[in-house]
């Protein structure tokens, strides 16, 4: 690195005096100032590229830096006739096309056994890494210096330090300056040779989460095992451990076997080894073969041979005990100053308390999203259920019929932003028209009567469900999602939300709003809330209950099915995934209460938290978090069972 520090200062000068692109016409070519210095770059090493890259910025030739960069590639290649250096391309015939390093011009096509391949080794790429950094630090392109910071980031190394702090001086973009100042605080806390600036550093460093943040701090705080009669003066100790309780005291003893120390215990195969090479007239130490079934007459075998002195006695576990009371077993830091120590191990609990907030902030966003879900899913039956009393077992299959109505507008329009836009309104308009005529023929003949409507209802949703794979088939379908909806909206190294799950949330705040304005704004919202409260005076004020029964009956029909193009952007498309959200729905509706759209705003959320929240606990296995949901909506509806937002007024009596 010392080598460098004179080119980085004469490049960072000479960048800040000449503008990269005020090349004169009359500069040296390339080529001519690699062949000042062609032996050393034909067969470079550590020693002689200090010469080769000073050469090169002195001259400051067009094209520089695409050669440094194909030179650390192993791309360039030597003209073994008269040593001139070219690009290659691959030509017919396991021939190479030679391309001008100047002009980039293809000059003729030889074989390879007339040109020899550079291939620097691992220290010389990083010396011309090294120089590339550099020279990009200080680039007038803002992308250029972004991308060298990328650079460093992706691969640091102490010799790194120098240019960046050199570049540091020179740079004005505040953005560029606040990522410098990162990248140096976690090279000197890593590579920094005195403790103040480290620890400096690593303080600069409490509360980043970012990996680069917690890899640094994870590895100044790495640890060996060890052992010995004392603890060595100046031993940076991280842990000592207690054989018998914090660590395994067969393990101890192992270690003090394996370093010769004491004679090694000898294990099951090792006990068998032993019996059966020892075995005469059918018997080992006296003890008949055929007894030696069990650990116990093995061992009594194996002590017979200890005292006829055939075989090294067994190591008891008082004889282990005894052993290991003769040292200390600990874990020591390598970095061996105390206070970077301490430092680090502070700011990475403090990192570790911000990352815990995060994670919490990231299961909150995720519940959210699982509360969208369900709230689309269920607020299309807490109108039908809430308003006509009536148990649509079907309804989860219009939810997959608007999946599947998604699906098709997707064949027949491949634009996917296109056929998003098209499916969401149709959806509404397939099952809008499904949920009238259901409700037109079955449904209006079975009010006042709940057992048979549930009847009814679920030999529909199996009618429907066979139906889907007779004509879609049995195989999941795909309902792909534009391109602007997929990857991740990416908060930090901890939290990512999904762009779909985002858009879904959208559309569920979007509904909302819609019901509200619809109910409390418009003529056939007035008309559903009165049918609702008391459908006798409705219709003495006028009101047709029957139509308005029709028509509420299609309206959370059709929404079930633009939640369904919804929910198949995020699961998969087949006739039976309207039966994984019916339970989800009622237990939505129910719990929030029957007939509000605030009560099923507040059911989805307090589900979708609760599962989130049970998962959280036990990530490894959601049937378990979602049984435990269910047993907790049991006990809730046991203490509040109108659900949270209850129904007031005459309504309520019903």
């Amino acid at each position: 690195m010392p080598r460098l520090l004179p080119l980085v200062a004469f490049l960072a000068a000479y960048l800040l005096t000449i503008p990269l692109q005020a090349q004169s016409d009359s500069a040296t070519p390339l080529q001519d100032v690699l062949q000042t210095v062609q032996a050393d770059v034909a067969s470079p090493s550590r020693a002689t590229v200090p010469q080769v890259l000073d050469a090169l910025l002195q001259a400051n030739a067009p094209g520089t830096v695409d050669f440094l960069r194909a030179w650390g590639d192993r791309e360039v290649f030597v003209r073994d006739a008269d040593g001139l250096f070219f690009y290659a391309e691959d030509a017919p015939d396991r021939m190479l096309t030679l391309v001008d390093i100047d002009s980039g011009a293809s000059v003729a096509t030889v074989s390879s056994r007339d040109l020899s391949q550079i291939r620097p080794n691992a220290g010389v790429r990083r010396e011309i890494n090294s120089a590339l950094v550099s020279y990009e630090l200080v680039h007038p392109d803002r992308e250029r210096r972004i991308a060298a910071l990328a650079s460093i980031a992706r691969s640091p190394d102490a010799e790194q330090i120098a240019p960046l702090m050199a570049a540091r001086d020179t740079e004005e973009d505040p953005r560029i300056i606040q990522r410098m100042d990162r990248l140096l605080d976690l090279l000197n806390a890593r590579f920094a040779t005195d403790s103040a600036t480290r620890i400096d550093a690593i303080e600069g460093l409490r509360g980043d989460i970012s990996t680069e943040a917690r890899r640094v701090l994870n590895q100044t705080l790495q640890t060996r095992a060890d052992f010995a009669p004392e603890i060595p003066e100046g031993t940076n100790v991280a842990r000592i451990r207690t054989p018998g309780e914090d660590m395994d005291l067969i393990a101890a003893y192992t270690t003090l076997s394996d370093a010769g120390l004491f004679p090694p215990r000898p294990g099951r195969n090792a006990i068998r080894d032993a019996l059966r090479a020892n075995v005469v007239d059918g018997a080992v130490g006296g003890v008949p073969v055929h007894l030696l079934t069990t650990d116990e007459m093995r061992r009594e075998a194996y002590r017979a041979l200890e005292e006829a002195g055939t075989i090294p006695p067994l190591v008891t576990e008082a004889d282990m005990r005894e052993a290991v009371a003769q040292f200390v077993f600990f874990d020591a830091y390598l970095e061996p100053d105390p206070a970077v120590t301490d430092a680090a191990r502070g700011s990475l609990d403090s990192t570790r308390t911000t990352i815990s907030l995060w994670q919490f902030v990231g299961i909150s966003l995720d519940a959210l999203s699982l509360a969208s879900i369900f709230f689309l899913a269920a607020i299309g039956l807490a109108i039908t259920f809430g308003v006509m009393r009536v148990i649509n077992m079907a309804h989860g299959e219009f939810i997959m019929m608007g999946a599947y109505t998604g699906f098709v507008v997707q064949t027949v329009i491949p634009n996917l932003t296109t056929s998003l836009i098209v499916a969401l309104p149709l959806a509404f308009a397939v099952t809008f028209a499904a949920g009238v005529a259901m409700e037109r023929l079955v449904i209006r003949h079975l009010y006042t009567r709940p057992l048979e409507t549930l009847l009814a209802t679920f030999g529909i949703s199996i009618a429907l469900q066979q139906l889907a794979k007779n004509i879609f088939g049995t195989q999941a379908r795909p309902l792909t999602a534009p391109d602007w909806l997929a990857g991740a909206i990416q908060v930090n190294d901890v939290v990512s939300v999904a762009s779909i799950r985002v858009a879904i949330f959208v559309m569920a705040l979007g509904f909302l709003l819609m019901l509200l304005y619809i109910l409390n704004r418009t003529r056939l919202g007035l008309e559903v809330r009165a049918v609702t409260q008391n459908p006798g005076m409705a219709a003495s004020m006028g009101i047709n209950p029957d139509r308005i029964n029709m028509l509420t009956f299609g309206l959370g029909s059709g929404i079930a099915g633009v939640a369904g193009v919804a929910i198949g952007l995020v699961a998969q498309v087949t006739s039976e995934m309207g039966a994984n959200y019916i339970v989800q729905s009622f237990m939505t509706v129910v719990v929030g209460g029957v007939g509000s759209v605030f009560g099923t705003l507040a059911g989805a959320t307090l589900i979708g938290f609760l599962q989130k929240g049970i998962e959280w606990f036990n990530p490894a296995n959601t049937l378990a978090a979602q049984t435990f949901m269910v047993l907790f909506i049991i006990l809730f509806i046991q203490f509040r069972p109108k659900g949270i937002v209850a129904l007031k007024g005459r309504a309520a009596g019903d």
